[in-house]
């Protein structure tokens, strides 16, 4: 982030500042996605299987919040 910083008050050309940006933003999906992914199959696993409603409920809480911020369901 410090790099894209710099590039654009260095005004550097706008292509390679969106490159730059890209290349973050697909970083960071594939680290949400390895934190997703063990936390599926740590935490939510654990939960849905668990004989506590409240821990049931808790896992698709968490499951259908993390799905509103993805901004996938329509409005």
């Amino acid at each position: 982030m410090r790099g894209v910083q710099k590039m654009i008050e260095n005004e550097d050309y706008c292509m390679d500042i969106l490159t730059q940006s890209l290349a973050i933003q697909k970083s960071i999906g594939s680290l949400n996605k390895l934190i997703l992914e063990n936390h599926v199959r740590t935490h939510i696993k654990e939960n849905l299987s668990s004989s506590s409603e409240k821990a049931q409920e808790q896992a698709v809480e968490e499951l259908l919040g993390l799905y509103e911020l993805s901004n996938v369901r329509s409005k």
